[in-house]
């Protein structure tokens, strides 16, 4: 039995739903810590009201390989977001707010059709800003069987007292770690503070449910994986939250780390972020995981970046597009969302010959630009 299916029969998942509940009337959801009440109508940084307004429900072969097996991950894409991430490539639902209403009684029994159709997980997609009513159609869910893993897929800007509430209930944390620098922060996602919140919230995710364990078919069933999506000219941050996770964490924690980047959106307008990454850049990052000791993860094809971009305008149950490749053990390749934009292959492929030495003594900008954020940044705060 699943600790929320536990939480569920003494009545405390109910509880739970109803303290979340409460938060929506002054939000402090997220570190924003807005104050509005969102039972009146949409508002707040994410503006959103007290309704679940969701994108799309469906089987997803985008994510890692342990989330999504051979069946997929079931993946419910909630609209809006309290990020302002320039280049998200999920713009059109976390900007736009491209969605539908549902009751929690509706989202409840999408995710016991997606267990239905042998899905290895309840893959929760930018769910911050939802919690209470998660948690509602949860209660609703387990009541009449739900049983499959809970992922917790966000952006990781999450406030510590919610994720208390989400203690027994989420299987798997799968948070970004997205910048280590203040500056990067506010000029990239609108938010200066999110380094100091993202790692306080990893650090409350990793206490509750440890480090990534999966079964004997390698599928997930409980732990952290931490994703980094490597920005161009910023990837020099890379190396202090690799150090963080080593250093706070544990060196067994999963790392996905992502090379899908792709300047759309705002960002094909800002000069530092308006092209994918380099060879060289990947190449450094995975070098550094090396050097750090660090002992699981994954990579991504470098030719993966902008390939099969989401469109969520096609449609609720076809916003990707898949192709089959013999290439890829686990089966279908997403050509969309998350860190399976390309075939994701585990750490354990020849590093590249690229900087190999002494950590320290790899340059950390390497003569990139720094337009910008001011400032050369990076190194606070280690």
């Amino acid at each position: 039995m699943r600790p929320y299916q536990e939480l569920y029969e003494s009545g405390e998942l109910k509880e739970r739903a109803e303290k979340a509940a409460a938060l929506l009337r002054s939000c402090s959801l997220c570190p924003r810590n807005c104050r509005a009440d969102r039972t009146k109508g949409p508002s707040g940084a994410c503006r959103s009201s007290d309704a679940l307004k969701i994108s799309s429900i469906l089987p997803h072969f985008g994510e890692e390989p342990p989330f999504t097996g051979v069946k997929g991950a079931g993946a419910v894409f909630f609209s809006d977001c309290n990020l302002k991430c320039v280049y998200c490539q999920n713009h059109e639902i976390s900007w736009e707010g491209w969605g539908r209403f549902h009751a929690p009684e509706e989202l409840a029994d999408a995710m016991l059709d997606l267990q239905k159709q042998g899905c290895h997980n309840i893959d929760l997609v930018s769910p911050t800003h939802v919690v209470p009513q998660l948690l509602k159609a949860l209660d609703i869910a387990a009541g009449k069987g739900l049983s499959i893993p809970l992922i917790y897929n966000s952006g990781g800007y999450d406030s510590v007292p919610v994720l208390k509430l989400l203690e027994g209930v989420v299987d798997i944390y799968l948070p970004d770690m997205k910048y280590w620098d203040a500056e990067t922060g506010e000029g990239f996602s609108g938010i200066a503070d999110y380094p100091r919140h993202n790692q306080a919230a990893v650090k409350e995710m990793f206490r509750q449910v440890g480090p990534i364990q999966i079964n004997k078919d390698g599928i997930a069933q409980k732990g952290l994986m931490v994703r980094h999506l490597i920005l161009p000219n910023r990837f020099q941050e890379t190396f202090y939250i690799l150090k963080f996770i080593r250093d706070q964490l544990s060196r067994e924690v999963a790392v996905s780390l992502m090379s899908q980047y792709h300047p759309g959106f705002k960002a094909r307008d800002i000069e530092i972020l308006n092209r994918p990454i380099s060879r060289d850049e990947y190449d450094t990052v995975l070098e550094w995981f090396e050097e750090l000791g660090l002992e699981n993860g994954y990579r991504q094809d470098l030719s993966s970046p902008g390939f099969g971009l989401p469109s969520f305008r096609r449609g609720a149950e076809s916003p990707f597009q898949w192709e089959e490749s013999g290439n890829n053990e686990q089966g279908a390749v997403a050509r969309g969302r998350g860190a399976g934009c390309g075939i994701i292959k585990q750490l354990t492929s020849p590093w590249p010959p690229f900087l190999r030495g002494n950590i320290s003594e790899i340059p950390l900008w390497r003569g990139v630009s720094q337009k910008f954020p001011p400032g050369k940044g990076g190194s606070r705060g280690v």
